[in-house]
């Protein structure tokens, strides 16, 4: 299918961000300290994701691209394969969504680095993010939204869009929503398209540089 001709965007339901964890053992407790480690050790660290072309994958290889680090992929077939690794200590690092890392953060059982956001999260404000930890510019949200086949009716678009913005300014529902890390968002069909445009230029970018291929 062609992401931006087979659909019609209704709405952004909420944006996640992820965060860059690392294993206690791991001697660093930032992101300097992890991209000069690296840098000490090319292509030795390893570093987990969900599955090639996943949000993960693509956070790290940003990361490696931005920060000029080699470092080995290990894919996993999900989250909770690669974060049962990763806090047993058979990979050191990985980007993983907020709500699936952050229990494993508070228990102490991971370290977090930072978030991958331009912003602090409100569930961890005493956490830096990635671009403030010394690679301006960094960021990766991962957006949750609604979308139509492409043809449906604008007045069926237009209607779905004020239904799902009206839910998302309930109180309730962003509680809900940012007690798990998310961000309720709740735009418009357009600004929903044009999201989706800068994301498809961006990670296009990201994989040329970094070679990625899916198997």
């Amino acid at each position: 299918f062609d992401t931006l001709k087979d659909f019609a965007p209704v709405t952004i339901i909420a944006a996640v961000p992820n965060l860059l964890v690392v294993h206690p053992s791991l001697p660093v407790k930032n992101v300097k300290e992890l991209i000069a480690l690296a840098k000490a050790r090319p292509g030795q660290l390893n570093y987990a994701s969900t599955g090639a072309g996943q949000s993960t994958h693509m956070s790290m290889e940003l990361f490696k691209v931005t920060a000029g680090v080699d470092m080995t992929h290990i894919p996993y077939k999900g989250s909770s394969p690669a974060l049962i690794d990763l806090i047993a200590g058979q990979v050191p690092v990985m980007f993983d969504n907020m709500p699936s890392s952050l229990p494993h953060v508070k228990a102490g059982k991971l370290r977090a680095l930072a978030v991958s956001t331009l912003k602090r999260s409100p569930v961890l404000p005493e956490l830096a993010t990635v671009a403030e930890s010394g690679l301006p510019g960094f960021e990766v949200s991962v957006w949750f939204g609604v979308l139509a086949p492409a043809g449906t009716p604008r007045d069926v678009v237009t209607r779905l869009n004020a239904i799902l913005v009206k839910a998302l300014a309930n109180p309730d529902m962003r509680e809900r929503l940012a007690g798990q890390g998310a961000e309720p968002i709740g735009n418009s069909p357009e600004e929903f398209t044009a999201q989706m445009q800068r994301d498809i230029v961006k990670w296009a970018k990201v994989v040329k540089s970094a070679g990625i291929k899916l198997d």
